[in-house]
């Protein structure tokens, strides 16, 4: 039973966590580890960490480690070991990241090294009546006789005419890398002004024997080395963005692995070799292309995430991280703590990006997905590479605006160990040591981000809409529209309807049940027949262009609320319930005040920031993006 505390205003008994969050809670930044390491360092940057309100991390080898610190050498394996050894110490919990720097999957080349046929593969389109004799182009050359001459790690996939000309498309090794952990030279700056850095070859993702030989080379090493810490200190493994290309040096390249025809073959149902062209041009048709995206997502899935998510699930510890996309749900399900990432300024404050394109489904994607995954936790990456010029005030308002949309792990991007040289420009900012920031304003941001990742954790989110949306097409107009009328949604991904339930006029799934779907955009020929199954008991919004009377037919589905007459499109409203008690959140995520009048009886105002309780006497003030919370005691 949660223990409950009286607030100052008195008449409150709010819960002990709420105002001393446990550290399950707490930010858990990366921490980059980018320079020599001293273990003395480790623990005063530990103990500074705790000083500041953080009591987890997540330990991230990153560029800038010398060479005698390579990736899954005994040597850094030693001082991870003792960053988990001081962590246990102090009661504070890690998570491991699986990749020397980024994107995961490539064990920083050591999986090429092991076996060069793991290297990246892809296919790439060749005009033939193009081509010289004995003239390579992307690879490939045709002999005196106009016939391909193709070595051992090249395959035909199809030879045929296209639009008048006659292509073949060949599945090959594509030239492509990962980000590197040490500098070829400090000192030297190329034209973007970084320093070089090694580049390892990246590894074929859809391969599953390579991804086999990259969980050997580092889950079971981290197994064996670290395994007394599983389950306690070490609480997750972080995957960072597999890529199924890699970060490639050639253009021209789309995803594909040795026998990627069987596997389209088998998974599509047709003969999919003649329509391999296609994919090339802009006007390919739209269904050829989805066709081939969901057939080699589904490979990925099956080679990748499968892999490592069963991996983690026998070693009693949870998988977590994120994809390369902002709106891949259905990699999110192999995660156990599914994630996602802001980064490269692709969500601003007071800017369209906030609410529009695919960025800004992200944190609801995540969020839905914990929710009709039966998860607990949802995370998010924030703040990396914003630039020198990031302010407090932005990440802040970052933290809210994923907090207000249901995320409950925040992951400041980054920490760095060292600044020397050209660390310090290494994807900026530090958010944490080293920035003008930490030792005044931090440890009460730090102290509010608990709270309200407390408050998102085990409580019954509030929400009657669902959106229904699908892998990599997640629909924010309806979104937005949403938001901006303060009624809260989750995406309910395509695949899902089918674990759907029809209860009493409400769609149930999971612990979440919901009065109104909203369709925005084409769906699947197979959900539009299985939303039929549904829509005689639960109302379905087809969503126009036509906002407002969309909006109003909405509202006039769902139960009254003292927000509805609000006209505050900056305000963000989420509700839960949690101990007896039902909370509201509210951000001003705008640029300008808000004021408005709530009928809301037995209510009191909370500050996340001190944990303050206020008696409230139904005027709201909001200043630019502020956030407050209201609690009301739950009638009996």
């Amino acid at each position: 039973m949660t223990s409950t505390t009286h607030s100052p205003a008195g008449g409150l008994s709010l819960p002990h966590d709420w105002q001393a969050p446990p550290s399950e809670y707490s930010l858990t930044p990366f921490w980059f580890w980018n320079d020599d390491l001293e273990e003395s360092k480790i623990a005063r940057q530990m103990e500074a960490f705790q000083q500041h309100g953080v009591q987890s991390f997540v330990l991230h080898p990153r560029l800038g480690l010398p060479p005698h610190l390579g990736w899954m050498s005994q040597m850094l394996l030693s001082k991870i070991a003792f960053a988990l050894q001081e962590a246990r110490r102090r009661q504070m919990w890690v998570i491991l990241y699986d990749e020397g720097m980024y994107p995961s999957g490539s064990s920083a080349g050591q999986v090429v090294a092991h076996d060069p046929a793991f290297q990246c593969r892809g296919m790439v389109r060749i005009e033939l009546d193009s081509l010289m004799p004995n003239v390579s182009v992307s690879g490939i050359a045709v002999d005196d006789r106009g016939e391909l001459a193709l070595n051992d790690s090249q395959t035909l996939l199809v030879e045929t005419p296209y639009k008048g000309k006659r292509y073949a498309v060949v599945e090959r090794p594509v030239d492509s890398v990962i980000r590197g952990l040490h500098y070829l030279d400090e000192e030297v700056r190329d034209a973007s002004g970084e320093s070089p850095e090694t580049s390892p070859p990246a590894s074929d993702l859809l391969n599953p024997d390579a991804v086999a030989c990259f969980i050997r080379l580092v889950y079971d090493r981290f197994h064996a080395e670290f395994g007394a810490f599983f389950g306690s200190t070490i609480r997750a493994i972080f995957t960072d963005e597999p890529m199924l290309l890699g970060r490639p040096r050639e253009a021209g390249a789309l995803p594909a692995t040795r026998g990627i025809l069987t596997h389209l073959h088998a998974f599509l149902g047709y003969d999919f070799a003649p329509y391999l062209p296609a994919l090339w041009e802009d006007d390919c048709p739209q269904a050829v292309r989805q066709d081939y995206e969901r057939a080699v997502e589904h490979r990925f899935e099956q080679t990748y995430y499968r892999q490592l998510f069963d991996w983690c699930e026998r070693h009693q510890i949870a998988l977590t991280g994120h994809p390369a996309e902002p709106d891949a749900t259905r990699h999110l399900r192999y995660f156990h703590i599914p994630g996602q990432d802001i980064v490269w300024r692709q969500i601003e404050m007071d800017k369209p990006s906030a609410l529009e394109g695919r960025q800004s489904t992200q944190a609801k994607a995540a969020a839905s997905m914990m929710l009709h995954g039966g998860r607990r936790r949802n995370a998010n990456e924030f703040c990396g590479a914003y630039g020198h010029q990031m302010t407090f005030e932005e990440m802040r308002w970052l933290a809210n605006w994923l907090l207000v949309r249901g995320c409950n792990l925040l992951i400041p991007h980054a920490f760095y160990y060292s600044v020397r040289g050209p660390r310090r420009d290494e994807r900026p900012p530090d958010v944490g040591p080293h920035s003008p920031w930490w030792d005044r304003e931090f440890p009460e941001f730090a102290r509010a981000c608990s709270r309200l990742c407390w408050l998102n954790t085990d409580s019954q989110l509030v929400c009657h809409v669902a959106i229904l949306g699908e892998h990599h097409q997640l629909p924010w107009r309806a979104a937005k529209a949403c938001l901006q009328r303060q009624i809260d949604f989750n995406y309910l991904d395509v695949d899902d309807l089918s674990r759907c339930q029809v209860d009493g006029g409400a769609l149930r799934i999971a612990d979440q049940r919901y009065t109104a779907l909203i369709v925005d955009g084409e769906i699947p020929v197979w959900a539009e027949a299985l939303l039929s199954q549904f829509s005689a008991g639960v109302p379905v919004v087809r969503w126009t262009d036509d906002t407002q009377a969309c909006a109003a037919a909405l509202r006039a589905l769902l139960p009254a609320s003292p927000f509805a007459a609000i006209e505050a499109h900056g305000l963000r409203v989420r509700q839960v319930r949690k101990a007896g008690l039902t909370w509201t959140m509210l951000f001003n995520e705008g640029d300008q005040p808000l004021r408005f009048s709530l009928e809301l009886a037995d209510t009191w105002l909370i500050d996340p920031n001190d944990g303050s309780a206020q008696r409230f006497d139904g005027q709201m003030m909001l200043d630019a993006h502020a956030f407050r919370v209201t609690v009301t005691e739950e009638t009996r």
